[in-house]
């Protein structure tokens, strides 16, 4: 069986509308008030992994949610008027995330490329996570 569309085309859809920003460019809005970083990374990466300090942890399943400020789980962040940046592992996920939510009418939104991966390989800060009990 062969997709109609696969996920190639949907990565380079999205990175077509988009904005990337590269691990430099990102360290350089790191602990800007008006930048919020947010890890769309599932809870068992971000605990094996670590995450970028003071990111906010927002799981790809529930994004759409918790932007939609008509949905019961919207989070107030998302309506801040931040600026934000979202990554995940190595920056496949946080492409189709920020295309959507940009989609959603939430501006001022870009990904890190090359995702968390790339941070830690440019020597970036990386916060440990606590697991939380199962």
């Amino acid at each position: 069986m062969t997709m109609k569309k696969g996920y190639k085309d949907l990565l380079a859809e999205a990175n077509s509308r988009i904005q990337a920003i590269t691990p430099q460019e990102a360290l350089a809005l790191h602990g800007d008030p008006d930048v919020v970083f947010v890890d769309i990374r599932d809870p068992r990466e971000l605990a094996r992994d670590g995450m970028i300090p003071d990111a906010f942890p927002a799981t790809r399943g529930m994004l759409e949610f918790w932007v939609d400020p008509e949905s019961p789980y919207h989070k107030p962040i998302f309506a801040s008027g931040k600026r934000f940046v979202f990554y995940c592992a190595s920056g496949w996920r946080s492409a189709l995330a920020t295309d959507t939510v940009q989609g959603m009418g939430l501006e001022n939104v870009c990904h890190l490329e090359g995702g968390f991966k790339a941070w830690k390989e440019a020597g970036l800060p990386v916060a440990t996570v606590e697991k939380k009990g199962d």
